[in-house]
């Protein structure tokens, strides 16, 4: 999943006055030959997609060559396409949400992942460990929870799942922890619950942990997390490019909705989840179309819970 900090927005501002006028990324959809595309994101399941557009040809399809670029978060990936460094990102719409709250000029132009709507079968969750008198959000309240990023989707959303649940969103210590560190916190007593996604979700339960909540699926029943974006000026500047890239996001995300297998199988070129892992991974959704709705209730919960004062205007994030 995918993250942005005050401190990121602030460096994505920077990053963008620094690019005015440079003319933007590399990509030029005019001229022979493949027009050179350069995409920023994050080694995790929610990108499987467009790996799987690569090897299937999606992308030279639509004369685009297709460069990923690997980025350990959205902190680094906002600025870098604001700044025309690289043409599209992967991000949760959380993050651009508060991005485009600060006045970055955003654009979404694809979703990218989305959660199962199904309750204990969602891609991601919150676990605590064997004997914890957690049982159920409701419980949380007053207990210590790591999510990978403060203020961001995953707090606000473990929020909504304790209101869901009748619970005080309001008294609940979370606590930033990388993803890979949250189990063995949960196991030594540091944190009384972990919000993960997969493969760490897989690897809990396999290891006694206990399912909670569904905090994706208690936020929205039909909740898109996550979508590529560029900048608007890339938006203006390139349309053509633009609807190319879109086409190719959409046949590879509806690739990957129809073949689980082989996203499964594709894991193993761009991530380290063990392959004893990947058949039990519930996968998440691939969206065919951006989910306004989406953009609105996280929106909404950004306010609700304090991490943006106002609300951007969703339809300014909108293809």
């Amino acid at each position: 999943m995918i993250r942005i900090r005050a401190a990121a927005a602030a460096a994505a501002c920077a990053l963008l006055l620094a690019a005015c006028g440079s003319g933007g990324g590399g990509a030029d959809a005019s001229g022979d030959g493949p027009a050179s595309v350069k995409v920023s994101v994050i080694p995790i399941v929610d990108v499987a997609p467009i790996y799987l557009g690569r090897q299937q040809g999606f992308f030279a399809e639509q004369g685009l060559k297709l460069e990923l670029a690997s980025a350990q978060g959205g902190a680094a990936i906002v600025p870098a396409v604001v700044s025309g460094q690289v043409d599209f990102g992967f991000s949760n719409y959380t993050s651009l949400i508060l991005a485009r709250s600060k006045g970055l000029p955003l654009k979404v132009v694809a979703p990218g992942a989305g959660s199962t709507g199904v309750k204990g079968r969602d891609f991601g969750g919150v676990v605590v460990k064997t004997g914890s008198p957690v049982r159920s959000a409701k419980d949380l309240a007053g207990k210590r929870v790591a999510v990978n990023t403060l203020n961001n989707i995953n707090d606000t959303t473990v929020r909504a799942s304790i209101r869901a649940a009748g619970g005080d969103a309001e008294n609940v210590r979370f606590t930033e922890l990388a993803f890979p560190d949250m189990l063995a916190a949960l196991d030594k007593g540091n944190v009384d619950a972990v919000q993960v996604v997969e493969p760490f979700l897989t690897t809990a339960l396999k290891n006694g942990g206990r399912l909670v909540a569904s905090n994706y699926v208690d936020t929205a029943p039909d909740l898109t997390v996550a979508g590529y974006f560029t900048s608007q000026k890339t938006a203006a500047a390139k349309p053509e490019l633009v609807k190319r890239f879109a086409a190719a996001m959409r046949k590879s995300l509806g690739y990957a909705a129809d073949n689980p297998d082989a996203v499964r199988k594709v894991l193993g070129t761009y991530t380290k989840i063990d392959p004893a892992l990947t058949s039990s991974l519930t996968l998440p959704t691939y969206p065919a179309q951006v989910n306004a709705a989406s953009l609105k209730t996280l929106s909404a919960l950004a306010v609700q819970d304090g991490l943006i004062k106002t609300a951007p205007d969703v339809k300014d994030l909108l293809p």
